[in-house]
């Protein structure tokens, strides 16, 4: 039996259950994305979803028996995983894979779940619930301004349903940048929702674009950013690093100089100014995305604020020939971290490849190229 996939999760729900209740974006607007261009927004009923989670339990019925044929007693190891691979579509393999890891969170789908009738989206809940009792968590995505039309009590009520945790693109609390890159909400909205999300004893989780602001607002970008952090202590700050994707609105914007993007040694300036300016939090900061180049700026806030800001230091006075060392060596994905660096035959290597673009004048040109498609 076949079910609804979305296009998109957050890197934190790779291995969760996908569950899809909406199609698409009902904004649909914002410059930077290109996700749902050219799809209509389109709310699903309870009974298509309700069938789909029927759909999901059955074939999760028939890969545990297809496990029990291949010797694994009914057990998802990696073995049953790779045999699925191999002879069954992506929905088999997706379900292994939430099943081999204890089958313990699920994702709503698409962009912005809340917009449901808060009965409707009781009704899923419910319905997953009894099917998954295995399920202990349970997170979406959700516009600001949907949020702010509800009540606390309302969110509490989801809450108590099995909704924990809400991602809430925040992209940035500055009001110019939000205007420029036409979010559709105000920092205003972003503070009232991520409030109104937690006094409902829900989990929220903001993303912020670094580079978002550009040359122009990269200051202001930044320390508004702090200020509705500051404002609306979520418990998790998630950084995405901005890629121009070719054939957006901001690619044009750029293409007629509206908009000038941030180098990435900038990009690290700001990055750092944003996290001197957050205060009086208890959130969990994560750089989990390939397109971030220093994803070892994390940790918990306030306690581990000293050591982030030293990573980043430590990057921005490297010299000038290992700085760009490492930001080739980052996205072509031979390191991850400063300490891969180290490594002689790894530096040397990517050392080899720095010279001959910078030869072709085309270091910054290569770098951005690789970032669009992370």
């Amino acid at each position: 039996m076949q079910f609804e996939q979305g296009p998109i999760r957050p890197p934190s729900e790779a291995t969760s259950l996908l569950l899809r209740v909406t199609r698409n974006c009902p904004w649909n607007k914002c410059v930077f994305c290109k996700s749902y261009k050219k799809r209509k927004f389109s709310r699903r009923s309870v009974e298509e979803i309700k069938n789909d989670i029927m759909a999901i339990k059955n074939t999760c019925e028939e890969i545990k028996d297809l496990s029990k044929q291949w010797g694994e007693r009914g057990n998802i190891s990696l073995n049953v995983i790779q045999q699925l691979q191999h002879k069954y579509d992506h929905t088999y393999l997706h379900l292994a894979i939430w099943l081999y890891y204890g089958g313990k969170t699920a994702f709503l789908q698409d962009a912005n779940s809340l917009i449901l009738k808060k009965e409707d989206l009781l009704e899923v809940l419910q319905t997953l619930k009894d099917n998954f009792p295995s399920i202990e968590r349970i997170t979406t995505y959700a516009r600001a301004k949907t949020v702010c039309k509800k009540n606390v009590q309302e969110l509490e009520q989801l809450h108590q349903a099995g909704l924990t945790r809400v991602h809430m693109g925040l992209e940035s609390g500055s009001d110019k940048v939000l205007s420029l890159i036409n979010k559709g909400a105000t920092s205003s909205e972003m503070i009232e929702a991520g409030q109104k999300l937690i006094q409902g004893g829900l989990s929220l989780s903001y993303y912020i674009i670094l580079g978002m602001g550009g040359k122009k607002y990269t200051q202001e970008h930044a320390l508004e950013s702090a200020r509705v952090i500051n404002a609306a202590n979520p418990d998790y700050i998630r950084f995405r690093t901005l890629s121009v994707i070719p054939r957006t609105q901001l690619a044009d914007m750029v293409e007629e100089g509206i908009f000038e993007p941030l180098p990435e040694e900038e990009i690290a300036r700001e990055e750092k100014l944003l996290i001197e300016n957050i205060d009086h939090v208890n959130s969990n900061l994560a750089s989990d995305h390939a397109n971030n180049l220093l994803e070892d700026v994390r940790g918990k806030l306030p306690e581990e604020k000293k050591s982030m800001l030293q990573v980043i230091d430590r990057f921005l006075q490297m010299p000038l020939e290992d700085r760009t060392n490492f930001q080739l060596g980052k996205r072509l994905g031979i390191y991850r971290t400063l300490d891969d660096m180290k490594d002689p035959t790894k530096y040397n290597h990517v050392s080899q490849e720095v010279k001959h673009l910078q030869g072709e004048g085309s270091f910054e040109n290569v770098i951005n190229y690789i970032r669009q498609r992370l």
